[in-house]
């Protein structure tokens, strides 16, 4: 299975400016991001500090990834870029040494 670092931001200008309506914008994001992890797709996830930017670690297919980051669309924006293990480069090492 294929690993993505997820990097996201929430969009600020859909966010409320009354505390109770983004606690609760807030809450039904992380319910959707604990839906994510029980489903096995997000590995690790985390908040930068200071607010409204983190990242998480996604485990599965290219189309897992975008379906899963379509239900966060129009409040979060994502930069997602696919990792390789240390195996995989060690393999590349080793397929390009001769």
């Amino acid at each position: 299975m294929a690993r993505y670092l997820v990097l996201w931001e929430v969009d600020l200008t859909k966010v409320p400016l009354d505390r109770k309506e983004r606690a609760a914008g807030w809450a039904a994001l992380m319910n959707m991001v604990r839906q994510d992890r029980e489903k096995g797709l997000i590995k690790d996830w985390g908040e930068f500090l200071g607010g409204n930017k983190g990242y998480a670690i996604d485990e599965g297919s290219e189309l897992d990834v975008m379906k899963a980051i379509q239900q966060y669309v129009p409040f979060v924006k994502f930069e997602v870029h696919q990792v390789a293990s240390e195996s995989q480069v060690n393999e590349m090492i080793k397929a390009i040494s001769g």
